[in-house]
């Protein structure tokens, strides 16, 4: 696929219009995705559902209401978890490159470290893709991913549903439920304890949230999404742009049993909104002293959209997909069972709420 963006524009002005752009600070609600708009929709959608969510609430919610992660169903002894996400606007570099064989994996992903974070272990997964018109190839590569991912997170594949809809979607949607169990004794305590340690785990790269802000980014000053995916990527990490951004979210599911053998406190899955999910774990504040380095791919994604430091760490890891709270006494122990490392501890909070303290910032 050719790289040239020029066409028959004189290439120092396409140069000079590209700087001009990228010189423009890009925020995440510039690019499309206002988070405290979405916070006080999905905060309507659950008062109007009598409170029921599994994305909403600090108090790890073990009494059916669900919890912050996963909705958590009490069966006398035992709690069902419940955790449904989708892939989000990866789908979009997916389809510029007409490559769909990895966001199943991205699919199972999201699911099931949302579980691993409240302690339940995944078990099963269904899946709902979502066409505009049916595909056999395109339906393949997705199967295909999802397959992976259920083997990497240790789950059954136990149905799905393939709707056509060609007046509502536009290209592909997949979402998925993943649902697991956990004895009352395995599932986390309340929340993060102020002395606590932090340990932290790497992610794969950008995982799949802030994938709007990121091609927003990648797109910028190049004549088609297509052509900016298909370009090289810096450094020679990836070959190119599209495949550091489809790189798959890691799967954690392999952490829950040295978590629960180290005594975990909480555990925070860094998803939408970045390093502000540790304030998940409790009102409390997160003092991030040794943060795992963040990846290539940040870097470009920074340089390309001007963006913040602030917005970046509101928005993506950051090099840390995970993040477990546990006492002091414990922290190294896990560390050297995993390939995780203590990155901070745990302080007393404010009635304000959660505050992560990270790389200079203060993050609320």
């Amino acid at each position: 696929m050719s790289h040239d963006a020029d066409g028959d524009t004189d290439e120092s002005e396409t140069e000079g219009e590209r700087a001009a752009t990228t010189d423009e600070e890009l925020t995440y609600a510039e690019a499309g995705v206002d988070v405290a708009a979405s916070e006080a929709a999905t905060a309507a959608l659950v008062g109007a559902a009598g409170g029921a969510s599994g994305d909403v609430g600090a108090d790890g919610g073990t009494d059916g209401s669900g919890g912050d992660y996963a909705g958590l169903l009490d069966l006398g002894g035992q709690y069902l978890g419940l955790a449904t996400d989708g892939v989000g606007t990866k789908l979009l570099v997916a389809a510029a490159l007409g490559e769909y064989s990895t966001i199943g994996i991205d699919c199972v992903a999201m699911n099931a470290n949302d579980l691993v974070a409240a302690g339940v272990e995944p078990v099963a997964f269904v899946d709902y893709l979502a066409v505009a018109e049916p595909d056999d190839g395109v339906a393949t590569q997705v199967g295909e991913g999802l397959a992976a991912g259920a083997e990497r997170a240790g789950v059954a594949l136990v149905g799905g549903e393939t709707a056509v809809m060609p007046e509502v979607i536009k290209g592909v949607d997949l979402a998925g439920t993943c649902a697991g169990f956990a004895a009352e004794q395995e599932l986390f305590p309340d929340g993060a304890e102020p002395g606590d340690a932090l340990v932290g785990f790497p992610s794969s790269g950008i995982h799949s949230n802030g994938l709007t802000l990121a091609r927003e980014a990648a797109t910028r000053g190049h004549d088609s999404p297509a052509v900016a995916y298909a370009a090289p990527f810096p450094g020679g990490e990836f070959e190119t742009v599209g495949e550091a951004l489809l790189e798959p979210t890691r799967i954690y599911a392999d952490l829950l049993d040295p978590l629960r053998e180290h005594g975990a406190h909480a555990a925070a899955h860094v998803t939408g909104g970045g390093w502000r999910n540790l304030a998940r774990m409790g009102p409390l504040r997160y003092a991030i002293d040794d943060p795992l380095p963040a990846g290539p791919v940040f870097a470009f994604v920074q340089r390309e959209g001007n963006v913040a430091d602030r917005e970046m760490h509101r928005t993506f890891n950051m090099g840390t997909g995970f993040v477990a709270a546990l006492p002091p006494a414990d922290a190294a122990a896990l560390a050297d069972a995993t390939d995780g490392e203590v990155i901070g501890r745990v302080e007393d909070g404010t009635d304000a709420g959660g505050v992560v303290a990270i790389r200079g910032l203060e993050l609320d």
